[in-house]
């Protein structure tokens, strides 16, 4: 029951199609649609195998960077296989957020941010468990370094210098460090430093009804005087009242120079209202992350002026208004849903020797049956021939098939199970020195996999049908006598340039006629209407001989019959008619008496 409940936060599997790899999601939010069915928000993760070689390049040299940085690099303890599995492992986090339906759901996972601090085996000996480090924006198609990294280790630690014996000076420099702004063991009482903070609040608003900008914004005396108490104007009285060394008559006379009160402003009047609504739209998409919060929406405003204007608008109205508003909707929301396990057979198993096909997965308790299909084809990625359930996997007409067990690891981690030569840790894979061999193969042969049958026509590989080329005597004989002109070794590496007929028929006419001595004669031109109609009047065609056959009483009186076509009977010119040509014959009539 535990297992097939789903909640927010939890990391699931995705099936979007039954040869692919499951989809790595995190639910966000379920939401229960108006049919009835229930629809999950969820963030995207890719695997390698999604992104482009050019980034998973870039990933590459991210991991060897982070593993030199590392005092303990594991990466060279690891064997092939292992190296080959964690590629498996690795996801990259996206800001993507997708809606998908929650039947779709075909198992939990487990998704963490890479831990500097732990062995990256600790990976491959649980089951279900995925890493990361980089961010993927699938529109920009660009790999960042996640912000939301701990750092732990020693060279994060702070340096403590020892402590300095008494009579030597401090030789570090005094800028850089902290300065006392207030002391209190003063020799004012707090009713006297508190009736001097309710002065500086009466001059702060005194100064905002006499500024024009100020009195926009706070068109109210109210708002006025609410601004005056925020703290920026308190740290200023007390700043000034410790400067002056405590003395109310020195500090009240600085509050109000001859050119006016002071004005103390902060990041909440500074920000301006369609700025203020900017800020709460990106902290609803990026939440605290500030950096992307600054480039994508606030590019004028400073880093350190949007962190304290967030600091600052969590404790207006505004922020519990917005916080009661989604706590209501959470509340409305669906917290878990229940979703059976997905047990309808998968059009990639192959059908056993009786014509049934296997339990889905291999469930535990069924008996093991030999198939008969594709004997003697080991799995592709295991080499086992013995399996209770078979999969196709790859290209129909490639005829490759996967054991459960590898199958199941395919769904899961999008890959096969075991190195093969065609790996891209094996075969030596273009780099960037050689980008004409990078074109000519596509990203499955890159990453060392085959073409994926998703079910649609252009995903699968076009089978190519047999032809066969059928020469004419000619070009035999134009083979051998013209091949100065022809050049078949160029004409073979050039096969879509045309070649130049008129030349080699001309060079075949002049070597004719060198070994014949009479130049060649052209090919006869058809006789004209006149001379065939001559030859016919004076060769005339013999009827055909009719066999009259004596009248029976069980035979009709008249009878109409067909006689055998006889394509051996040829015209006077050596050919077909129309007739014969067109498989037709004259009708012969036989009447009898």
């Amino acid at each position: 029951m535990a297992a097939n409940m789903y909640r927010v936060g939890d990391y699931v599997y995705f099936e979007n199609s039954s040869s692919n790899p499951y989809l790595i999601r995190r639910i966000e939010e379920l939401n229960k649609t108006a049919s009835g069915n229930v629809e999950a928000k969820v963030v995207c993760f890719y695997r390698r195998r999604d992104i482009s070689n050019t980034l998973i390049m870039l990933a590459d040299k991210h991991a060897k960077e982070t593993e030199e940085e590392s005092e303990t690099p594991v990466e060279a303890d690891l064997t092939e296989k292992q190296k080959h599995q964690l590629k498996h492992r690795e996801l990259f986090l996206s800001r993507q957020y997708e809606s998908l339906p929650a039947t779709h759901i075909r198992g939990k996972c487990s998704v963490a941010l890479l831990n500097e601090t732990e062995s990256v085996l600790s990976y491959l000996d649980k089951e279900d468990t995925f890493f990361y480090s980089l961010v993927y924006d699938p529109s920009v198609k660009t790999l960042l370094a996640d912000k939301g990294e701990i750092r732990v280790g020693p060279k994060y630690q702070a340096d403590i210098p020892d402590m300095l014996p008494e009579g030597d000076s401090d030789e570090r420099e005094q800028s850089k460090l902290e300065v006392k702004v207030w002391d209190p063991n003063s020799p004012l009482t707090d009713r006297q430093i508190d009736q001097f903070l309710v002065v500086a609040r009466a001059v702060g608003t005194f100064a905002r009804a006499l500024d024009c900008s100020s009195s926009v914004r706070q068109p109210s005396l109210h708002m006025s005087a609410a601004a005056a108490s925020r703290d920026i104007t308190l740290f200023h009285a007390m700043d000034t009242l410790y400067r002056h060394g405590y003395d109310l008559s020195s500090a009240i006379s600085v509050l109000v120079p001859l050119g006016g009160p002071v004005l103390c402003r902060d990041e909440m009047e500074e920000w301006s209202a369609s700025e203020a609504c900017l800020f709460e739209e990106a902290l609803e998409k990026y939440g605290k992350d500030f950096n992307d919060i600054r480039q994508d929406f606030l590019p004028w405003k400073s880093l350190t002026s949007i962190i304290e204007y967030y600091y600052m608008w969590k404790t207006t109205d505004r922020y519990v208004q917005q916080k009661r508003l989604k706590a209501a909707e959470a509340e409305s929301k669906l917290k878990q849903v229940y979703i059976p396990t997905y047990s309808k057979p998968n059009p990639n198993q192959i059908s056993s020797s009786n014509g049934k096909a296997g339990t889905v997965n291999g469930a535990v308790g069924t008996p093991f049956q030999p198939q008969s299909a594709l004997l003697g084809r080991a799995c592709e990625s295991c080499y086992a021939t013995q399996s209770h359930q078979w999969y196709s996997w790859g290209p129909p007409n490639m005829q490759c098939r996967l054991c459960a067990t590898c199958w199941l690891y395919w769904k899961k981690y999008g890959g096969l199970k075991m190195p093969t030569q065609s790996d891209e840790e094996k075969s030596p894979s273009p780099t960037a020195e050689d980008p004409r061999a990078r074109s000519h193969m596509s990203r499955q042969a890159l990453q060392g996999m085959p073409v994926r049958n998703t079910g649609s026509p252009k995903s699968a590989v076009k089978t190519r049908q047999a032809f066969f080329l059928r020469t004419t005597y000619f070009t035999k004989i134009a083979r051998q006598v013209c091949k100065s002109t022809l050049r078949l070794r160029q004409a073979a590496r050039r096969p879509f340039v045309a070649i130049n007929y008129a030349a080699i028929r001309a060079e075949y006419a002049d070597r004719h006629a060198e070994l014949s001595g009479s130049p060649l004669k052209s090919r006869s031109t058809r006789k004209p209407l006149s001379c065939i109609i001559g030859y016919l009047e004076i060769h005339p065609a013999k009827k055909p001989n009719v066999i009259r056959s004596p009248p029976s009483l069980q035979t009709p009186a008249t009878k109409r019959m067909l006689t055998t076509p006889n394509h051996t009977s040829l015209s006077i010119l050596g050919k077909r008619n129309y007739s014969h040509h067109n498989g037709l014959d004259e009708l012969t009539c036989c009447v009898s008496d």
